[in-house]
């Protein structure tokens, strides 16, 4: 007799999820990388931790939360954080951030550099290299590309620059040729960036709730997109605060579509359609910090 195993209808949870375990790993994301969960998020915190509790062979979200504050398994740390991470990206997502960019920076002096605050899986922080690539018309641009996330899976795939070939299909046929190689016998189906545009990038591990980030500018531009939106207007108040000496007195600042800065900081001024630069007085002042 072949025995299948018995699962549980759709609606059914495998571990009980009370609203004290909800309001702690609320309470724990948070603390650890300033994401404010909506009640609306408590099903899909249920589906991605509990793969989590499976995976440690744990029995209940209190156990599971228990470990995590404990600090008797450091790594898991790193596997909660990634778990609740939205990684919603594109290549050349919000397009028109991107002719602006080039226009900046052909007229930029100086060392060039522009920091990708949330890389994800990479599309982002590519599509930025192709931009300058395309501006300078030449695959050795003179701009550095600092790319991070707090997402170490994520930066991961990014570092390898390897996509199916559906990520790149609304690309032109002209920006394929140039900036992908397509994979062949057991890599058929995928494609990958050419050396050139992941040797233009450093992809680093970085949360911006830290005491301190691995990146120093000042930088001509730096792309905070969709992330904000994860952040509390206090929390986006204070890392504002932090990109703005990181920027050079005529740099850039790329917002999110659904994003709005101008609430959450006295020291930028709309420029164009989400896209900041610095209030007058800052740009005068002009000084290099560091993070």
């Amino acid at each position: 007799m072949n025995l299948q195993p018995i699962l549980p209808p759709n609606n059914m949870k495998c571990f009980e999820f009370t609203p004290r375990d909800f309001a702690r790993v609320r309470d724990l994301i948070y603390q650890r990388a300033g994401i404010s969960l909506s009640e609306a998020k408590r099903e899909m915190v249920y589906s991605r931790l509990a793969r989590r509790l499976r995976a440690k062979g744990l029995n209940s979200f209190s156990e599971y939360l228990d470990t995590l504050e404990s600090g008797a398994d450091s790594d898991e740390w790193e596997a909660f954080t990634n778990a609740l991470t939205t990684n919603l990206t594109a290549f050349f997502r919000e397009s028109h951030h991107f002719p602006i960019l080039a226009e900046h920076m052909l007229r930029a002096k100086g060392s060039l550099s522009v920091w990708c605050s949330a890389s994800s899986t990479g599309e982002e922080p590519y599509s930025i290299a192709m931009t300058l690539c395309e501006a300078f018309d030449t695959m050795t641009p003179p701009v550095s590309i600092v790319a991070t996330d707090i997402d170490t899976n994520v930066l991961r795939t990014a570092a390898e620059g390897i996509y199916p070939v559906d990520r790149v299909e609304k690309l032109s046929s002209i920006r394929l040729k140039r900036f992908f190689m397509r994979g062949k016998g057991e890599r058929a189906g995928l494609v990958r960036v050419r050396p050139e545009l992941r040797q233009m990038i450093s992809f680093k591990p970085l949360n911006l709730l830290a005491g301190s980030w691995p990146v120093s500018g000042p930088f001509d531009a730096i792309f905070c997109r969709n992330v904000m939106i994860y952040f509390d207007k206090p929390t986006q108040s204070r890392i504002l605060s932090r990109f703005v000496p990181l920027m050079k007195p005529d740099g850039l600042l790329f917002a999110g579509h659904s994003e709005n800065f101008m609430y959450a900081s006295d020291a930028l001024r709309l420029r164009g359609k989400t896209v900041y630069e610095l209030d007058v007085r800052h740009r005068l002042a002009g000084g290099r910090n560091s993070a």
